[in-house]
């Protein structure tokens, strides 16, 4: 599963580990992704979304019709 959020875009970060020598090595700083299921009462039926810790709050602020509503007019496949 790759690390995206479906409504939000978030993609992982790079960045470095620093030692306490100041020694650097690469690191990714990963985005929270979870798989949430939701209701969406336009379809009809559940869908199953990636989405990160922001992406579920944008659902709970905006409604799930409206986020869902958008990923179809991009073309997301739900």
């Amino acid at each position: 599963m790759a690390a995206t959020c479906q409504v939000t875009g978030a993609v992982p970060g790079f960045g470095h580990n620093v030692s306490h020598s100041k020694r650097r090595t690469k690191r990714r700083f990963n985005p929270n992704i979870q798989k949430k299921r939701y209701f969406v009462p336009s379809l009809r039926r559940s869908v199953t979304l990636n989405l990160s810790a922001k992406g579920i709050k944008v659902i709970d602020v905006r409604g799930i019709d409206a986020v869902v509503g958008e990923l179809i007019a991009k073309g997301v496949k739900l």
